[in-house]
């Protein structure tokens, strides 16, 4: 990793970070679809606590996306900028 300035475009400086919220985002929502189809899959093999386990885990995730959504509206309210809606 080059320890020059950061590429052009990037928004965040070494005082102030740039958050990691899309990135967590992201990996909520990833979470939520591989766990649902896995379940899935395991309820239609036979295999009931295998699947509830991850339905249980999939509802965490869809939590967290939506902890995580919020907190990128009110990231967006302090700054006094756009409102990064997921689905806009």
């Amino acid at each position: 990793m080059p320890l020059g300035p950061q590429p052009h475009g990037r928004r965040g400086t070494v005082e102030k970070p740039y958050s990691p919220l899309n990135l967590r985002l992201i990996l909520a929502l990833f979470g939520m679809v591989v766990c649902t189809v896995l379940a899935t899959l395991l309820f239609r093999a036979g295999w009931t606590v295998p699947g509830w386990l991850l339905a249980a885990w999939a509802v965490v995730a869809a939590v967290d996306a939506v902890v995580i959504q919020l907190r990128r509206r009110a990231r967006a309210r302090a700054e006094g900028g756009r409102d990064h809606s997921l689905f806009e």
